[in-house]
């Protein structure tokens, strides 16, 4: 029997790390599936463009996949039991079971309501697509008037505030800062946002902790009442629950547990990366979670898969945290570097130039994923006689994508 490869989300993590693995790896011997909740790929960095009122092309993960060889199962994970080596789905494909032999977990992450009332009932985010289209729908009803609260002054949190109030400027936006305002950037970055917040006409709230969300308000710690027809909730994001009730080693905050090849310590037949992983950087800190963590963590994560499957040396990869790129509308960014400690650099980009680099780096990241086996090795390595795990039959029949004459010829 084949062994069967299980990736777990089509993110930007799970997405290049299922073209990587099926690129280099002998289809005679493996069988990958990805399972993705979304029939399309979500570019999670432009959320908030896509909330604020900007048409986004869709890729469908099928024409992602098409040709590679690769299995599409279009469903929502549920559960893993690790016991069973078996994952939970429910779906557009279908209910039921899927059997792994190894695993690779990149589900990503979601908002964090901290446990605030009235987030769950009555907050917005743009942690993932449908969220995005809500609040879109949410502010179209809106109109030219209204007010927006965006609470969290982290990225997402300015880039959600510049955004909506450079692309529906009848709307009064402000937003909630539990510190600083860019308090993490360098002096002259620092002045370039505030002075980004003043052109746009954004209201800052320094200092200010939200407590409670209603439907047209939010209260503040010291009991001010701040006006909202929408209140989007950017502070911070977690992990779903799925895999500490599987009783893998997670961190506090749900992060699956990893050695320095994002193997878990726990349950070596699974591996994880992405937003999902908790790996300590080269700089002795834990890495973010963020794009740009993304991209380390997943070729380490496949390096690691591919050597291991096959008896080859598993490569010790670099995991690096440069900087921030942020947003500020559609024609304004900042690039701040950091150093080793994380510590903003003195100097950064800003204006059109950081605008135009952001731009790019969108468009590299989604033609990446999009053809997510351009650039990997053509030679595809046969597993060792130890790793030809025999599976058993898995209760839902996955989606077959097309494979190519010259694919299935290894």
């Amino acid at each position: 029997m084949k062994h069967r490869i299980l990736v777990l989300g089509a993110g930007y993590a799970g997405a290049f790390a299922a073209g990587s693995l099926v690129r280099r790896l002998s289809p005679t011997d493996t069988e990958i599936t990805v399972v993705n909740a979304e029939p399309v790929f979500v570019e999670r960095m432009r959320n908030h463009q896509l909330a604020a009122g900007r048409e986004l092309a869709t890729v469908p993960l099928a024409d992602v996949f098409a040709g590679t060889g690769l299995r599409l199962h279009v469903a929502r994970v549920t559960a893993v039991d690790p016991e069973r080596k078996s994952v939970v789905v429910t779906g557009e494909d279908g209910d039921g079971e899927l059997g792994y032999d190894t695993l690779l977990y990149t589900l990503g992450s979601r908002v964090a309501d901290h446990g605030v009332p009235g987030v769950a009932e009555h907050a917005f985010d743009v942690a993932g697509r449908p969220s995005a289209l809500r609040l879109r729908a949410h502010l179209d009803n809106l109109g030219q008037a209204g007010t927006v609260l965006v609470v969290g002054e982290g990225l997402t949190g300015i880039e959600t505030a510049t955004e909506i109030a450079e692309s529906r400027p009848g709307l009064s936006v402000a937003l909630a800062a539990h510190g600083e305002l860019g308090a993490r950037l360098s002096p002259g970055a620092r002045l370039h946002l505030r002075e980004a917040f003043d052109r746009l006409g954004v209201t800052v709230h320094e200092h200010t902790a939200i407590e409670a969300v209603g439907a047209t308000y939010a209260i503040g710690a010291d009991g001010t009442s701040f006006p909202a027809d929408a209140t989007v909730w950017t502070a911070g994001f977690a992990v779903a629950p799925i895999a500490a009730a599987a009783g893998l080693e997670v961190t506090e905050d749900g992060r699956i547990v990893v050695d320095d090849t994002m193997r878990s310590v726990s349950h070596p037949d699974i591996h994880a990366a992405g937003d999902s992983a908790y790996t300590i950087g080269d700089n002795g800190r834990p890495l973010p979670m963020s794009c740009a963590s993304a991209g380390y963590t997943t070729m380490q994560a496949t390096d690691a898969i591919v050597g291991r499957l096959t008896g080859r040396r598993v490569p010790r990869g670099k995991k690096t945290y440069f900087g921030n790129h942020i947003s500020l509308g559609r024609y304004d960014a900042i690039f701040q570097m950091v150093d080793d400690d994380v510590r903003a650099k003195s100097w950064f980009v800003g204006g059109r130039k950081a605008a135009r680099l952001k731009a790019g780096i969108l468009r590299t990241s989604l033609w990446a994923t999009s053809h997510p086996t351009f650039g990997m090795p053509k030679r595809k390595r046969h597993l060792t006689s130890t790793t030809q795990t025999a599976g058993t039959t898995t209760a839902v029949d996955t989606t077959a994508v097309a494979t190519t004459p010259e694919n299935a010829a290894a």
